[in-house]
């Protein structure tokens, strides 16, 4: 697996936040230490935390939460209108360090193949925003636990020019903190 060792646990304090965040009544079962191990040796990646711990023991989604369109999507799942709904490679390298506006450059032989690997590639889907934005969380490679925003013009780290990490993203959100400032 890539990654094999997983992160440190959260502290109390970032679970208690969480666990605030996340109101039961919006809440989706979690999976359970077993279940994320499963979905983990299945894909081949260990999730980062504290997202891994958020999965495990508070909820696997949340119908109210960030994204603001649809909430957190379960573990796995795509929204309907996901880039290619194709072969899903979480264990596969992240290919961006840095934001890559596609919309508009001049179209390599390869450019079809480059941007079905930043859709598919190193990363889970946290969420749609606007049903053509969507978020992930990068699961491997330098970019491992931030999250991104992918769009139908081009890739961005959260809020840019750096990548936040997951905590980071839903603070953000539970601040009421506008996504790009």
């Amino acid at each position: 697996m890539t990654g094999t060792a997983p992160d440190q646990r959260p502290d109390e304090a970032t679970l208690a936040f969480l666990r605030s965040v996340f109101a039961p009544e919006w809440r989706e079962p979690p999976l359970g230490r077993d279940g994320v191990s499963a979905w983990e040796s299945e894909h081949g990646v260990v999730l980062p935390e504290p997202y891994r711990t958020l999965i495990a023991e508070i909820s696997n989604g949340s119908s109210l939460g960030p994204p603001e369109d649809g909430g957190l999507l379960p573990l796995g799942w795509l929204p309907p209108d996901w880039h290619g709904q194709g072969d899903r490679n979480p264990a596969a390298v992240f290919p961006l360090q840095k934001t890559w506006a596609w919309e508009g450059e001049a179209l390599a032989d390869d450019h079809d193949e480059r941007v079905a690997a930043v859709h598919d590639h190193g990363s889970i889907v946290l969420g749609a925003e606007d049903g053509t934005s969507y978020w992930v969380l990068v699961v491997t490679g330098p970019q491992r636990g931030r999250v991104w925003l992918v769009a139908d013009v081009g890739a961005y780290p959260y809020p840019m020019p750096e990548a936040a990490g997951f905590l980071q993203w839903v603070r953000r959100w539970h601040a009421g903190d506008g996504w790009w400032d």
